[in-house]
């Protein structure tokens, strides 16, 4: 399985996530401490940050933000627009657009404000409904080595239909291969097989 190509300033509708194994973007309230420990591939925010023209957000990211803070560590500056059925008890904030309107036209907004460049979706629920819409050109998922079971899916969608993906730099029908081992089984292994110090009895598993 290769690395995909480096990301690309192409006026694409353009999904980007870190998830989690089991198909979480955030734990549960919008928590993003999962993503602590995780590391990904050395430049890549920086390959966001310059194909990345705007910013489409969905209300409950919006407003689980801690104050003001901005993307990729404020490293990142841009229009953002935040979509939600009700505008008027939304917080105001420099550089954020309410925005309550159809997916299409929030679109349409987003793209033409990126000049060019990605519209960059900010919001699980979001970006399934432009899928079920046909309106994502592509998807960035980096898979976190955690397991959440509870939070915020990337694709939630109970009864919907499979949308079929092709993957970019591989054979697209070719499933992903990962293997992992438990992190805490690796520790407790260490410790049986530390010598032991003062006792000669065994430790129960």
């Amino acid at each position: 399985m290769h690395d995909p190509r480096p990301q690309t300033a192409a006026g694409k509708v353009h999904l980007a996530f870190v998830m989690s194994l089991d198909g979480f973007v955030a734990g549960p309230g919008h928590s993003m401490d999962f993503m602590d420990g995780t590391t990904v591939r050395d430049g890549l925010h920086q390959e966001y940050i310059e194909s990345t023209g705007a910013i489409l957000a969905g209300r409950d990211g919006y407003d689980s933000a801690v104050g003001d803070s901005r993307p990729y560590g404020g490293a990142w500056s841009g229009p953002i627009f935040v979509l939600t059925h009700h505008p008027e008890d939304a917080r105001a904030a420099d550089g954020i657009t309410v925005l309550s309107c159809s997916l299409t036209e929030a679109v349409r907004i987003g793209l033409d404000a990126a000049r060019g460049k990605n519209l960059q979706v900010f919001s699980a629920s979001i970006g399934r409904q432009l899928l079920q819409l046909g309106l994502v050109d592509e998807i960035d998922v980096h898979v976190a080595p955690v397991l959440l079971g509870d939070g915020v899916r990337f694709y939630d969608a109970p009864g919907g239909e499979i949308v079929r993906l092709a993957r970019d730099g591989d054979d697209p029908t070719l499933a992903a291969h990962l293997r992992y081992r438990p992190a805490s089984a690796d520790r407790v292994r260490r410790s049986q097989s530390s010598p032991s110090t003062g006792s000669t009895s065994g430790t129960n598993p």
